[in-house]
């Protein structure tokens, strides 16, 4: 009796902690200020539990209100700042993605796969005048995005089935592939020939490709892409340009991240 009482206790205060971290991620850029029926519509929670799981965000600093409506507060980045703190990729920042940056003239970035979405965790450009902007943090649905192709095409059987049995698919432009049949063949490319490559299928004006980054057991750990404008250059003709590159800075990150044990662990999970 103990024991179930012991199990009961614990699964309560996981799907609070679940639901709490489910409402703030109900704040975008697009949406900043939310009323407290927004967030529980958002969050698809009812609205009394809505108000239980912002009061202690609330309380502890990492929500304000305005009015009727509620805002995060810059305390929140403590949560996304320990993470990357205790990779400290701002090295990886400095150096590699700059340089691959600065040589191409196009955007770098690097990123990991968090459920259905890719997280950046590090970003250099010398010009800001993509389509569509990323910085640190940002996310975006995985399949249709080069990283977002290359994270899945290095994951286990089973966890591939479970994303596709998760993921909704959504036609962000005409060119978004989101027949599931289609994208598992992409995928099974991009493990033959090592990188992916997407034109206007997240935003129109973005090309990118993309390889994958190694942990030490040579496990798909992270995504490295370089991204242009398609206006300017297809993803054939960029991938024949940058591919080599592109590989050769993939070694020397993975080198890197080889001494950064949360990433090769996340691989796991």
């Amino acid at each position: 009796m103990a024991r179930r009482s012991h199990v009961e206790s614990r699964r309560e205060v996981m799907g609070g902690l679940a639901k709490g971290l489910g409402v703030i991620r109900t704040f975008t850029r697009e949406e900043p200020l939310l009323t407290l029926s927004e967030v529980a519509v958002a969050a698809d929670l009812p609205a009394a539990t809505a108000r239980r799981c912002l009061h202690p965000w609330e309380e502890l600093g990492y929500v304000t209100r305005s009015g009727r409506g509620f805002l995060l507060r810059p305390k929140v980045l403590e949560l996304g700042a320990a993470y990357l703190d205790s990779m400290d990729i701002e090295s990886l920042t400095r150096t590699s993605l700059e340089d691959l940056a600065r040589t191409t003239g196009d955007s770098a970035a690097l990123s990991v796969l968090d459920g259905q979405e890719i997280v950046y965790l590090a970003r250099a450009s010398v010009r800001t005048l993509m389509r569509l902007e990323a910085h640190v943090g940002s996310r975006f649905p995985a399949y249709p995005t080069s990283m977002g192709r290359v994270l899945l095409a290095g994951l286990s059987p089973a966890r591939l089935e479970e994303y596709f049995a998760k993921a909704k698919f959504e036609a962000f432009t005409e060119h978004t592939v989101t027949d599931p049949r289609k994208l598992r063949r992409l995928l099974e490319e991009c493990s033959r020939n090592g990188y992916a490559a997407v034109e206007d299928e997240l935003a129109y004006g973005v090309v990118a490709v993309a390889v994958p980054i190694f942990d030490q057991a040579n496990r798909v750990v992270a995504a490295l892409n370089i991204s242009g404008h398609s206006k300017k250059i297809g993803k054939a003709k960029l991938a024949r340009q940058r591919l080599e590159l592109l590989r050769d800075v993939s070694r020397s990150v993975s080198r890197e991240l080889a001494h950064i044990p949360s990433l090769a662990r996340s691989a796991l999970i």
